[in-house]
């Protein structure tokens, strides 16, 4: 047998089918085994975890971090683009903003409101019931364009080149087996799956990375970095790919990437992402009944430290495998072909890599932890979408139906997202890479979540209705800017007409200038609106006060070693800015 064969052989099929079929036995008996564990078990308890310790809600925010759109969309930024969108990636120092600021004023409110917060409950209780709706419909919304419809692309792109698989039979296949997973899997299966994907991922990425550098180098891992680096430097017509910021008018990647705009603009969406989404800020909100604040925070706080260092890993695991699958693609016999005028080959960068570099055997690992990757992300969002609809509408006008019903219901809105994710999925593949898109999609969601979040809790001037006015105004915005990218090819085709010519600055503004004038206009529009409607109530402006008592907690929750372990985030961040500048 050919070990290096750049196909798929039998011996990969058979571990491809052994995995799936352990895969299937682990989740039946962790599912059976939890349903046990659970009776009378707290609905907190639950969802938010029993006082995890610090390195499990580290591993917890990197596992609810890496998605289906780093295995396709940005390896192939990578190829396509090197090292311009590592700023989205290399964001280990965001995730300290949570831990060191805003987890103290999540347990406040946590303590105040007597129960574990989510995102809109807090929305709701600092500004009106309306506003909390609305981050429900945004988040729907958000979930059509940026999971489902990316979620089952990826799946399409990464069978395609991988297996040979069409790719709509790819993409509708992943649905149809997360469809028949989440009703039988629930919560604890994506759990489950999520602790299979993420060892295999780290592993298997890693593979991928010093093999192909291997290659490259005839043999030698070094001498492969030295030839992507040079291959790379003279991509962009000389230009190069493999620096961070590009400061000359001339080089083709400064209007996507126009000089140093580009780390504010990936500040705003990391600052939304890592310190106010759902998403994230459950894995640090769980807690042991009776503990002390202090205890509480040191331990959510060396959570979100520990994840800062995982947080560097993407970057190797996914984007620079890209950058060396675009210097394969030029090496005779590595058996990579990649235009990368076509994003559609670009995005396949990482299939491409498994495909060619790994041995038989591997691939079919690999291959498993990667369909457990994009099984569980879309699993999850599918039952984000029943509870968010069910909970927040549904049941309000409904009330007293049955619990079959409730299901139903939800079941039925996550098809509707579903089918209306696989509509816009033709109009996402003419908006350019897989990745660049995401953060283009996010770029118009994140300042009014930045806005309304950070002027909720740090100023007691802003009234109830501003923040609604600034969540809604700012969504409306934001959605608007997406119909005029739809309809200019995100600004690269013009409009002609009185009215359009006399908008081009609205349409045409670069993307990451545009959030950052954005995210300007928001917060003044709410601290406009505060000046003409009624203040905020006693109750709203004491959730936010932090007394002496409560001050001292916070000083008594952190030590000299979390100081160090800090810095030393910021500093390996710092290194790979200076390496790549």
């Amino acid at each position: 047998m050919n070990w290096s064969l750049n196909e798929f052989q039998w011996l990969d099929w058979t571990v491809l089918a052994v995995g799936v079929i352990c895969i299937v036995w682990v989740v039946y008996r962790a599912i059976k085994k939890d349903k046990e564990k659970m009776k009378g078990a707290d609905s907190q308890d639950y969802l938010f975890g029993k006082g995890e310790p610090w390195y499990v809600i580290g591993a917890a925010i990197f596992a609810a971090n890496i998605g289906s759109e780093h295995l396709v969309g940005l390896a192939g930024t990578g190829a396509k683009d090197g090292v311009g969108m590592a700023h989205w990636e290399m964001q280990g120092w965001m995730i300290l903003i949570l831990g060191w600021l805003f987890v103290p004023f999540y347990q406040l409110l946590n303590n105040k409101m007597g129960k574990i917060i989510t995102m809109p409950d807090f929305l709701k209780f600092r500004y009106t019931q309306r506003t909390g709706s609305w981050l429900s419909i945004i988040t729907l919304i958000a979930y059509v364009l940026t999971k489902v419809s990316v979620t089952a692309f990826t799946g399409g792109i990464f069978f395609e080149y991988l297996l040979g698989l069409p790719f709509w039979y790819g993409a509708i296949g992943l649905i149809v087996i997360t469809a028949v997973f989440t009703v039988f899997g629930g919560m604890k299966g994506v759990m489950t799956l999520s602790a299979i994907q993420t060892p295999i991922l780290i592993i298997g990425s890693f593979l991928v990375l010093f093999l192909g550098l291997s290659m490259l180098g005839d043999g030698s891992i070094t001498k492969g970095w030295s030839e992507m680096m040079a291959v790379c430097n003279q991509a962009h017509d000389g230009f190069g790919t493999t620096h961070m910021f590009h400061t000359n008018p001339s080089d083709p990647m400064y209007p996507q990437f126009p000089g140093y705009v580009v780390f504010l603009g990936a500040s705003i969406i990391g600052f939304w992402y890592w310190c106010t989404d759902q998403h994230i800020v459950q894995r640090v909100l769980g807690q042991t009944k009776g503990e002390d604040n202090s205890v509480v925070m040191k331990r959510a706080r060396r959570g979100t430290i520990c994840a800062g260092y995982f947080k560097l890993l993407p970057v190797f695991m996914f984007l620079i495998p890209g950058m060396v699958a675009y210097a394969l693609s030029l090496k005779t016999g590595s058996g990579i072909e990649m235009d990368i005028t076509n994003t559609h080959d670009t995005d396949g960068a990482f299939a491409m890599m498994v495909k060619n570099i790994l041995p038989a055997g591997v691939k079919g690992i690999v291959t498993i932890g990667f369909i457990c990757a994009l099984v569980a992300s879309l699993a999850a969002f599918f039952n984000s979408c029943a509870t968010l609809f069910t909970e927040d509408f549904y049941k309000p006008m409904k009330k007293g139906m049955s619990e079959a019903h409730y299901v139903l219901v939800g079941r039925i809105a996550t098809v509707v997202v579903v089918l209306l994710g696989l509509a816009w999925m033709p109009i996402m593949m003419g908006m350019g890479n897989l990745y660049s898109y995401l953060q283009d999609i996010q770029s118009l969601i994140a300042p009014a979540m930045v806005a309304v979040f950070t002027l909720g809790i740090f100023s007691k001037k802003i009234t109830p209705k501003a923040g609604e006015w600034g969540l809604i105004g700012g969504f409306l915005i934001g959605m608007l800017r997406l119909v005029t990218n739809v309809l200019t090819e995100s600004g690269k085709a013009t409009m002609t007409g009185g009215f359009w010519e006399n908008t081009a600055w609205f349409w045409q503004t670069n993307w990451l200038v545009f959030e950052c004038w954005l995210l300007v206009f928001i917060v003044i529009l709410m601290v406009v609106v505060s000046c003409f409607t009624p203040a905020p109530s006693k109750e709203q402006v004491e959730a936010i006060t932090f007394t002496g008592n409560y001050r001292q907690q916070i000083k008594d929750s952190w030590s000299i070693g979390d100081v160090i372990a800090t810095l030393g985030v910021i500093v390996l961040c710092g290194c790979f800015y200076a390496y790549f500048w």
